[in-house]
């Protein structure tokens, strides 16, 4: 709804990592809008968070990422909250509701909503609403969370602000046959074949600009750039431990069955734009008017074969099914009674918008509703596995390639990994790539290091010890002690002639330079050992270090490990320096706010 000058509204920020809060901000947002109450959504990045004291009411949707981390958009928000100079009434009089998206499997589960909650009190803000908690976990998903969540939220603000609502809040407009208009329009272009920008001798700065051009026109765009960094044959730098994102090709196969079940002519010129209700809310932040291809539209920005499409696209699916079956099916899945049996054929079963659209034949979408509904594609981000210094103008990564069974028994196999595997190093390609720095700080050489990397979360410590053992060549360095997990020795040891040629005498893990390292195989033997076992077991050495200002790298797997190791290194200070496990626990805290306790865990 376009708001009008001084007409009480509600707020919604939303601060999205992978897109689910995001989804869960425009969902209420819809909800708001079917009950004729005036409303703003809005990624946290585009507010200003100075106006805050000024808005009534504010629904915060925001995710956890990581190790309880804020999401790039909400990072400068955040800092603005932390000000030290906000009084204790600056939010008086704003009521406000958080709902937050989180997986119970990681050890800070929805530290954010908690800790924005938290703070909110602390500014003088009143809770509408007991925070909602979305987990991941939930046979649901975080919809298990919202649905009842959200619907008390109405109650609750009928009853302090009947004026929002027009008609009771339980009813939507016209008895729930609303029917929602795209927030994008598409304009065709007729390009001659001498003007397009597209073509096949195309040259780097222009392939840039294609990729930023098109990306940026992408509803789905995330905060970060748009252009390629650098294409990865070219002349590239990086420290170690930071992170590459690579965007991944799609199926070319995959891309040209939608193409078809969809009707659009992929030789198609295009623009895509904000609707003219979208611009009026103020959304001037459009790409700029030069058409691209449709064909590569898609395959730069729609994850057709991947991703799984969202609740609202079995919604407005439904609108456009011609057979009755059907419409009545897709109806159902988008209703709250049949949530479940949609999260067991959609999520769980991983099905990719062309399976569904496929699974719906009589479905035909415009291309503004697809365009906006299907999943953005997105870049897929690395733990770079080398050292510049040591390898000029390369860049290695540590992949596995993912491939799983789903409880249907179809196999699934992850688009970067498989598409990655898959390249031939013979022919010349051009992958679109771009880094920035991750959750683990290059170190100074004076720094005494104990890092824990099971798996593939050893790729930043091969970097690391790249570099330390080139400082080591000009100079004294600090030792390192290394602790490594896997299955089986005879599978899964990677890099194993790598870390044991710097075991050797004189290089930078062997005992003579007071370093270490330590291999937990976990199936090799009857009980289970993994890298915990291991750390207890050089509980004096990890005390030694730590005493003398070692910082502490974790990464790998965000299921148990990161929690385990937690509790291993907590048990050795205790142990180790006559302390009890409070102060073991505060001992660690205080070594992540110097900077010297860094966690990289993923899924």
């Amino acid at each position: 709804m376009e708001d009008e000058p001084n007409k009480k509204k509600l707020l919604i920020l939303y601060a999205s990592e992978t897109g689910n809060a995001m989804d869960a901000a425009e969902r209420l947002g819809r909800e708001a809008d079917r009950r004729c109450c005036p409303v703003s959504v809005l990624c946290i990045d585009d507010f200003e968070p100075k106006s805050l004291p000024f808005e009534e009411t504010v629904i915060y949707v925001v995710s956890t990422t990581g190790q309880g981390d804020v999401p790039d958009s909400m990072k400068g928000f955040w800092r603005f909250l932390l000000q030290r100079s906000l009084s204790k009434e600056w939010l008086k009089g704003v009521d406000y509701g958080v709902f937050g998206l989180g997986d119970s499997s990681y050890q800070k589960y929805n530290f954010v909503a908690k800790k924005l909650d938290k703070r909110l009190l602390d500014l003088g803000a009143r809770p509408l609403i007991e925070r909602g908690l979305g987990d991941d976990q939930h046979p649901s998903g975080y919809e298990g969370a919202l649905d009842p969540w959200m619907s008390k939220l109405w109650k609750i603000l009928y009853n302090k602000a009947p004026n929002l609502f027009p008609n009771d809040p339980n009813t939507a407009t016209l008895n729930g046959t609303w029917v929602d208009q795209p927030k994008i329009q598409i304009t065709y272009h007729d390009v001659g074949k001498g003007n397009s920008q597209c073509s096949a001798a195309i040259d780097f700065k222009s392939l840039e600009m294609l990729i930023e051009r098109t990306r940026s026109m992408s509803p789905g765009k995330s905060s970060g750039k748009m252009r390629p960094d650098c294409f990865l044959n070219l002349s590239i730098h990086y420290d170690v431990g930071d992170v590459l994102e690579v965007l991944p090709s799609q199926d070319p196969v995959a891309v040209d069955a939608f193409m078809k079940r969809c009707n659009l002519n992929p030789e198609a010129y295009i623009t895509v734009q904000p609707s003219k209700k979208e611009n009026s809310m103020g959304d001037t932040n459009h790409a700029p008017d030069i058409p691209v291809k449709l064909k590569t539209f898609v395959e730069l920005t729609m994850d057709i074969a991947s991703a799984s499409p969202r609740r609202y696209f079995f919604e407005i699916m439904s609108n456009f099914a011609s057979a009755q079956h059907e419409k009545e099916r897709l109806q159902y899945f988008a209703s709250p009674e049949g949530r479940d049996d949609l999260y067991q054929y959609n999520q769980k079963e991983r099905r990719t918008v062309l399976e569904v659209l496929e699974d719906f034949p009589s479905v035909q979408m415009p291309l503004e509703w697809l365009v906006q509904l299907i999943p953005p594609l997105k870049t897929r981000a690395f733990s770079i596995s080398s050292s510049n210094s040591a390898h000029p103008n390369q860049v290695h990564l540590t992949v596995s390639v993912v491939s799983w069974t789903t409880p249907y028994k179809r196999t699934r196999k992850g688009l970067c990994s498989t598409w990655l595997a898959g390249l031939d190093p013979q022919q010349r390609v051009l992958i679109p790539a771009w880094f920035h720095k991750g959750s683990l700080p290059s170190p100074s050489p004076s720094v005494p290091l104990i890092l824990i990397g099971p798996g593939t979360g050893c790729a930043p410590f091969r970097g690391f010890v790249e570099e330390r053992a080139l400082q080591s060549k000009s100079g004294p360095t600090a030792p390192v002690l290394f602790f490594f997990g896997c299955r089986n020795e005879e599978n899964d040891f990677l890099y194993r002639d790598f870390w044991l040629s710097h075991l050797q005498s004189g290089g930078v893990l062997s005992e003579d330079k007071g370093g270490g390292f330590y291999v937990a195989f976990s199936r090799d033997q009857p009980q289970k050992v993994y890298v915990q076992h291991k750390m207890r077991e050089q509980s004096t050495k990890i005390w030694n270090l730590l005493a003398g200002g070692a910082a502490v790298y974790i990464a790998g797997s965000a299921n148990k490990m990161p929690s385990d190791v937690l509790a291993a290194l907590e048990e050795i200070i205790s142990l180790e320096g006559g302390v009890t496990k409070e102060v073991a626990a505060r001992w660690i805290h205080a070594l992540e706010k110097s900077g010297k306790y860094h966690v990289e865990a993923w899924s």
